[in-house]
């Protein structure tokens, strides 16, 4: 089994901001493999289903980005899964540009909150990350005021491509491994 976390906030107030590319990612595989709504649990809005016949849980954390980590590690330690092997986490990342997507079998937080806290709630730092770019903060601007904005129309239209392979990649992690979906998804 599968658990795969899209990280952003809850509520519209945060719809549609680069700090939501994990929900927008998880959106579309809600979509693309039709998993059902399940309610809440664990803290998120959840919902179950498989792709290509392997059982997956999809997650939307409801606490808030830099909280993430209490979500995941109750989901983790329910369903006593391997975080190394059976857990995909989905999120913005300043550092690459709009449009790109960037797959990693472990690694820092690289400066995301709900990275780190995934990293210190679960102990490990070995999971496997798709990485959505937003674009860099412009000098000048609050990280925060940043990552809570929304896209110029032309990089929307990047970024909604960027999520459409950010779904794609996550089927193939499923499917074919993180080594083939790093292959075939980055660069």
């Amino acid at each position: 089994m599968y658990i795969i976390v899209g990280l952003g906030n809850p509520g519209s107030k945060y719809e549609g901001t680069r700090h939501n590319m994990g929900f927008d990612v998880i959106d579309r595989l809600v979509e693309t493999c039709r998993v059902p709504e399940g309610g809440t649990k664990f803290h998120s809005l959840y919902g179950m289903g498989t792709i290509e016949g392997q059982k997956i849980l999809l997650m939307k954390p409801l606490t808030y980005m830099n909280l993430s980590g209490t979500a995941v590690s109750e989901a983790v330690n329910f369903y006593k899964i391997d975080p190394e092997s059976e857990l995909v986490v989905i999120s913005d990342d300043i550092d690459l540009e709009p449009g790109h997507i960037r797959i990693r079998k472990k690694g820092s937080a690289g400066g995301q909150n709900g990275l780190k806290d995934i990293i210190q709630k679960i102990g490990t730092q070995n999971f496997t990350r798709v990485r959505v770019g937003t674009g860099a903060k412009p000098q000048g601007w609050d990280l925060a005021d940043w990552v809570l904005s929304r896209f110029s129309k032309d990089d929307r239209a990047k970024v909604d491509d960027a999520i459409c392979r950010a779904a794609d990649a996550v089927a193939a992690i499923v499917t074919d491994g993180p080594d083939a979906a790093m292959n075939k998804y980055n660069g």
